[in-house]
């Protein structure tokens, strides 16, 4: 039977890929507001012993998490056969261990939380800093779609003569596959932070790459204060109009305006935003299958 895919608040158009993609079909949900505020959440597609799949982009999950669990439990309480979550972003990965004293290391209730709830996980590149994988801190079944082909394959695509740049340390094994895909040369920088908006770079030598046009390279851009502050290098060293190109544009603030002003800003559709131009609707779903194919064999 197939899968049914409900579209929790998350971009109508990746929805309507997906669901081809997956082939899938197209859950019906109603939902709405009391006067209160509280949720109403309806189910209209029958979900009774078929694989339910919501979905649903965390990337402001204080606003929707809530609502996504009511969804997973009343899927089940209506005899779902198996309840998979598709977010392509996945917050609370950043705060991975307590820098002060009293701190809540929210990445991991928040997997205990998701992982009650939830049979199946697929999302796109976690940050995963301290942690090898998801299954550190995520009981249920879990894939990730790693954006680096895409990314390299748009940059063969439409960048001419490319460097890439990774704009830190931890950045070097995620630029580093990007440019092997890409067949490109890449340098990475050292980055000392002093606070969420107070950031230092120092450039590489960039005196034999001055034909080429700069790519930088990340996985998230929030402030964006390391781009910028590498981008006013670059820009005052000589080189050519850079890119930026990001997996998931959370773009704080002000961020994207400030980034347009100095380069041409690319992410993947893990975040929506006008940035938004390499695809992920296809390996999504590939994944997506080959996780529910998996998962039915064990």
């Amino acid at each position: 039977m197939r899968p049914l895919l409900f579209n929790l608040d998350a971009d109508p158009d990746l929805g309507s890929r997906l669901c081809t993609a997956l082939d899938a079909d197209h859950g019906e949900l109603e939902q709405r507001h009391f006067p209160d505020g509280e949720s109403y959440l309806r189910v209209h597609t029958a979900p009774a012993k078929r694989d339910c799949l919501i979905l649903c982009n965390l990337y402001r999950p204080d606003n929707v998490t809530l609502r996504l669990l009511f969804l997973a439990d009343t899927l089940r309480e209506l005899g779902a056969n198996r309840v998979g979550l598709i977010t392509p972003y996945l917050p609370y990965m950043r705060q991975d261990k307590r820098f002060h004293s009293g701190e809540c290391v929210s990445s991991r209730p928040f997997a205990r939380l998701l992982s009650s709830s939830l049979d199946l996980l697929v999302t796109v590149d976690p940050h995963l800093h301290r942690y090898n994988s998801l299954d550190e801190i995520y009981s249920l079944k879990s894939a990730v779609v790693h954006a680096a082909p895409m990314i390299a394959q748009w940059i063969s695509e439409q960048v001419e003569k490319p460097l890439l740049i990774g704009p830190d340390s931890e950045s070097e094994q995620w630029v580093s596959e990007v440019a092997k895909l890409a067949d490109a040369p890449f340098q990475v920088l050292s980055k000392e932070r002093r606070g969420d908006y107070d950031v230092s770079v120092s450039l590489p030598d960039v005196e034999k790459w001055r034909s080429h046009t700069p790519v930088l390279v990340d996985d998230i851009i929030s402030s964006g204060r390391t781009m910028l502050e590498t981008l006013k290098h670059l820009q005052a060293a000589g080189l050519p109009r850079a890119r930026v190109i990001a997996v998931h544009g959370l773009f704080a603030g002000d961020a994207w305006q400030q980034l347009e002003a100095l380069a041409d800003v690319t992410t993947c559709e893990s975040v929506p935003h006008p940035s938004n131009a390499i695809g992920l609707a296809k390996a999504l779903a590939e994944a997506t299958g080959t996780l529910l194919a998996s998962d039915k064999g064990a």
